[in-house]
């Protein structure tokens, strides 16, 4: 059985000293290592990531949790979302599961998996919050999934596909120090990657609405142009205090609307 973990790694504001990955791409990770050692034959955990050299410090971390395979996909860290599950698809080729977490450490669109399924062409099972084994010869996942309004879903899934989880569904194992010291020096596949499209920068600014067309103002002289430009095309209205008794004043309520155009 070949599992393939897929990780996003983020640099906030493009500085690698805090940079990591997502605890539901953690839990991918837990889950995956989860269903290698319930495995009755010999299971292959893969862990793969698209960015550029300081990314292998996550894939060292994930090989000393107990991945036995680490791949870096070499690209700019600014790729599109289509751009990044293009160059992880392959990998996915062969896999019994693909697993993912449901959102990235920079809240991304959580739309790489679904992209993996498409390009992989098999069953996608997204947004999980339980996942466990089914002791058949299919080895089947029973899953949860969360649905809008509270609603929960169950899943019965059938190997192979993609899954995304959420970051409550498990918590990743700690590593031990030999298998620390281990990961520092183990081998990490480079793979060429694309090199574009990237995300197209947004301007940042204050907002200016679009502005409007407006007839010129009229007026024999400059007064009457400018209280024409002032009033906007409003014609103003004084308020007025009335004392009535309620019946009258319920008429003049209704009457009053009425002239306004509400009723």
């Amino acid at each position: 059985m070949n599992v393939l973990v897929c990780w996003k790694w983020v640099a906030p504001d493009d500085d690698d000293r805090w940079a990591g990955v997502s605890a539901a791409d953690e839990a991918a990770l837990e889950i995956a290592l989860t269903l290698a050692g319930d495995s009755d034959v010999d299971a292959f955990v893969t862990v793969a990531t698209v960015g550029p050299l300081a990314a292998e410090a996550a894939l060292r971390d994930a090989m000393a949790r107990g991945a036995r395979r680490a791949v870096r996909v070499d690209a700019p860290r600014d790729l599109r979302s289509d751009a990044v599950a293009a160059a992880l698809a392959p990998l996915a080729t062969g896999c019994t599961w693909v697993l993912c977490g449901d959102y990235s450490l920079d809240r991304g669109s959580g739309s790489v998996p679904a992209l993996i399924a498409a390009h992989q062409g098999v069953a996608q099972a997204l947004g999980l919050v339980d996942v466990g084994t089914v002791a058949d010869a299919e080895r089947r996942l029973h899953a949860l999934r969360r649905l809008d309004g509270g609603r929960r879903e169950e899943l019965l899934l059938s190997p192979p596909a993609v899954v995304s989880v959420e970051g409550s569904v498990a918590r990743l194992r700690r590593a031990s120090l030999t298998a620390e010291l281990a990961a520092r020096t183990a081998t990490i596949e480079v793979v060429a990657g694309p090199t574009a499209p990237r995300e197209t920068p947004i301007e940042e600014g204050p907002y200016r609405p679009r502005a409007r067309v407006l007839a010129a103002p009229t007026g024999d002289d400059a007064l009457t142009r400018i209280r024409a430009l002032m009033s906007s095309g409003v014609e103003v209205t004084h308020g007025e205090t009335v004392t009535l008794d309620p019946p009258q004043a319920a008429a003049r309520i209704v009457q009053s609307l009425h002239e306004w155009g509400y009723l």
